[in-house]
């Protein structure tokens, strides 16, 4: 139905509503110019602009199948003038055809409109003063609810048309969501429905300017999208190239023999391919790892690389380090052979490091605690050095800049590390030594008297069974010449009796029993070996019978002695 209840709608009004024909309320004109509710005829203070309506005229027949017009959608607000709204046809059913109705103020047969009878005539449904005070008809609960008043009523949901000779606006529907419009909730304007937003009086110009104004948000959220777009194809894409250079491109590398900047670099015994790359990178030397294996599996002689100290330059190709550290004048490396005493070790690194002889010496005996000394090789008495065979034969790194106490550190540890691969003090227990100390000066004495490997396990017989307290040979008297000479400090052969017996120094065997204070060489990992598992054929008595790489064993004292005339038929006494 209409929104007036009078024209023929879809659905009527009950026809036991009191209002049933009603005209509406006062927004309509009185018919015969009466004043609406019944008062006089006054001038109004404040009106509302209303919509102009299409009026029926009775004269005109009524096509039952025409379509009929119907009145705007109005909202009125109070204190505001009324907008225009577009109206929007709607198609009569077809079936139903217009029938003649008659109530009072309404439509008669004849299509004319009656008077309605307003004052004191019908009495004011609703109570509000307008006429004669009358019954609630609405307030039973068989009733309908009672009609809004004009500025209350909601308008039909309709769909939205195009506007008259207009089109239909092909425009998308833009995001309103903060994300891609870049405004804040307090920004936001869609608390309200849109159908309420635009019957507010805005008009379609006040909708445009809204869109207009969305439209720059969205443009700022695609150009958003586009930048996050591009960094991360932009991201994926280097990760790419990184993994393929890593896995098939060629490895970073400098070119040429490298600057007149050199460094000395320490390769530590065992390390790889990988580790020593590592180390040169580090210092400097090559520009990656992976080129200096690369060039180190291409050289035939690349594995061969030796632990010790070189002096490489910087910015060098992986190929010219690998050819020069396998270059022996580049390898700063000490190399300690067995037997060595410490005296020779400290006037090579005094050398090597351009320091003033006996510094390093020096420095041994004054810090020789805090070495790394295990607790076994400390305190004992009449020891000349208390480092002597813990400077363990292996190759070092020494190079100036070095500091000696750090060169001495490394090779104690490393003989530390040697010597506690087995358990020394069950083994010395077993061969009746005092813990060891003992056993470590045992393998120097044979380091220093043998020459062999063989010769070693005959020499540390030798050693033990001179020990022993039923030695009546030599009464526990080792009667060493390499012991005389450890004291003095030579390596002389021909030793005069009338020296060795005046000569009262504990490491004088032939004057004193048993062992000397300490051990008076550094003995290697063989002469090791051998004094924990000596020969057990009896051997007592050896002599060198050329002098220097002969070496012959007796048992008896006449063996000795007949040894001992070949020896001196040999060297001319």
């Amino acid at each position: 139905m209409t929104e007036y209840g009078r024209g023929a709608g879809s659905e009527p009004w009950h026809p036991e509503d009191p209002l049933y024909g009603d005209q509406g309320w006062g927004a309509q004109q009185a018919a015969s110019g009466q004043a609406p509710y019944g008062g006089p005829e006054q001038q109004p203070q404040q009106q509302y602009q209303q919509h102009p309506q299409q009026q029926y005229y009775p004269q005109q027949p009524q096509d039952p199948y025409a379509p009929q017009p119907q009145y705007a959608e109005q909202q009125v607000q109070q204190g505001y003038a009324e907008q225009p709204q577009q109206g929007y046809p709607q198609q009569q059913y077809a079936a139903q055809p217009a029938q003649p109705q008659q109530y009072n103020g309404g439509w008669d047969t004849t299509g004319q409109q009656a008077a309605m009878p307003y004052a004191g005539q019908q009495p004011d449904p609703y109570n509000n003063g307008y006429a004669g005070e009358g019954n609630d008809l609405y307030g039973t609960p068989e009733a309908y609810p009672p009609p809004q008043p004009p500025g209350q009523r909601q308008a039909p949901a309709v769909p939205e048309v195009p506007e008259q000779g207009g089109e239909w606006d092909a425009e998308p529907q833009e995001e309103n969501h903060p994300f891609f419009t870049g405004a804040d909730d307090g920004e936001r304007e869609d608390d309200e429905p849109r159908e309420s937003r635009r019957s507010k009086g805005g008009g379609g110009g006040r909708d445009r300017r809204g869109k207009t104004k969305k439209k720059g948000k969205s443009g700022r959220a695609c150009l958003v999208l586009a930048v996050i777009f591009a960094v991360g194809v932009g991201g994926v894409g280097y990760v790419g190239y990184d993994f393929y250079q890593k896995k098939f491109g060629a490895a970073p590398d400098y070119a040429g023999e490298g600057t007149g900047e050199t460094v000395t670099v320490e390769i530590p015994t065992g390390a790889g391919g990988s580790e020593i790359g590592q180390l040169l990178k580090q210092a400097g030397v090559v520009k990656s790892i992976d080129a200096f294996v690369q060039a180190q599996n291409d050289d035939p002689k690349g594995k061969t690389i030796q632990a010790g100290a070189y002096t490489l330059k910087k910015g060098m190709s992986a190929a010219n380090a690998v050819k020069l550290m396998l270059n022996p004048t580049s390898r700063n490396s000490l190399i300690i052979p067995e037997g060595k005493r410490n005296s020779w070790v400290y006037g090579e690194i005094d050398t090597r490091l351009g320091l003033p002889a006996g510094t390093t010496k020096d420095i041994a005996l004054k810090k020789a605690d805090s070495m790394g000394l295990p607790d076994w090789a400390k305190g004992h008495k009449n020891v000349k050095d208390p480092l002597e065979g813990f400077l363990y034969p292996a190759s070092y790194p020494v190079a100036k800049g070095m500091k000696p106490e750090d060169v001495l550190k490394k090779m104690v540890n490393r003989a530390s590390s040697e010597y506690g691969k087995q358990d020394l003090a069950v083994e010395a227990k077993k061969l009746h030594l005092d813990g060891p100390w003992q056993l470590i000066t045992v393998a120097s004495l044979v380091q220093a008297e043998g020459k062999t490997h063989d010769d070693f396990r005959k020499m540390a017989e030798v050693v033990y069974n001179r020990l022993k307290p039923d030695n009546t040979q030599t009464n526990q008297k080792l009667q060493f010449d390499s012991a005389y000479n450890y004291l003095t400090g030579k390596s002389n052969i021909k030793i005069g009796l009338s020296e060795i017996n005046n000569n009262q120094d504990p490491y004088n065997t032939y004057k004193w029993r048993g062992l000397t204070p300490g051990p008076i060489g550094n003995p290697g990992t063989e002469a090791l070996a051998a004094a924990l598992d000596p020969t057990k054929d009896g051997w007592m008595y050896f002599v060198a019978t050329d002098g220097q790489h002969k070496t012959e064993f007796a048992k008896t004292l006449a063996e000795f002695n007949k040894l001992k005339e070949e020896f001196n038929a040999q060297s001319g006494q």
